[in-house]
């Protein structure tokens, strides 16, 4: 489940960071980074859960 997670996350980021790269519009760049900043939060999360659940010995 985590792992999963985790992936999706992933690819949310890369699509975002994408999207960032060629956007001139100064308020969308603003909603695109505030999206980025949350996913990434999101991957440290699911990141954390996935390493807390392989030292309680299972995934």
């Amino acid at each position: 489940m985590y792992q999963e997670d985790e992936m999706s996350v992933e690819q949310q980021i890369e699509e975002l960071r994408a999207e960032l790269s060629w956007c001139d519009d100064a308020a969308e760049r603003r909603q695109i980074e505030a999206e980025l900043r949350a996913a990434e939060k999101r991957l440290k999360r699911c990141n954390r859960a996935l390493r807390q659940a392989e030292q309680a010995g299972w995934q």
